[in-house]
């Protein structure tokens, strides 16, 4: 009998899955995609190949970095921050809810700016309609067309 066809079911090598959660490690890339970081794993290994991924406050350039429990990570995805704390490795990309349990979001939150104040560039806030009389004479002082 052979070595391989000896191993029983309760060996280590059994529990491995997809070689990476041993003792609660999963690869970095394949953890920002079960927690829907990025929409795909090859999303996942290019924004940490372009150095915008930070573990425990540490650039990090491997895919394959083996993030434990307790790790927290930063992504830069489009100009948005983020700050997750991993609970746990995961088992598969399944819905939004399952996906939330694997981490604990560290981010804070973003400043709030007052609605009545208008914007020193002239922009408007997306959906707020046409401007109105006084928004087009702030707007001519602001180009200096008066």
């Amino acid at each position: 009998m052979t070595a391989a066809a000896s191993r029983t079911p309760d060996d280590d090598d059994d529990a491995v899955d997809d070689g990476d959660r041993i003792a609660g490690t999963q690869r970095l890339d394949k953890w920002l995609w079960f927690v829907r970081g990025v929409k795909s794993r090859t999303q996942a290994s290019a924004l940490v190949n372009a150095g915008k991924v930070r573990v425990n406050r540490e650039r990090t350039t491997r895919a394959a970095y083996p993030l434990r429990a307790d790790d927290v990570v930063t992504i830069n995805v489009r100009g948005n921050i983020r700050v997750l704390k991993m609970v746990g490795p995961g088992a598969r990309r399944g819905p939004a809810a399952e996906a939330r349990a694997l981490f604990e979001d560290l981010t804070p939150p973003a400043p709030q700016r007052a609605p009545d104040i208008p914007s020193p560039t002239g922009e408007r806030a997306p959906g707020s309609g046409r401007p109105t009389k006084q928004d087009r004479r702030r707007l001519d002082r602001l180009r200096g067309q008066d």
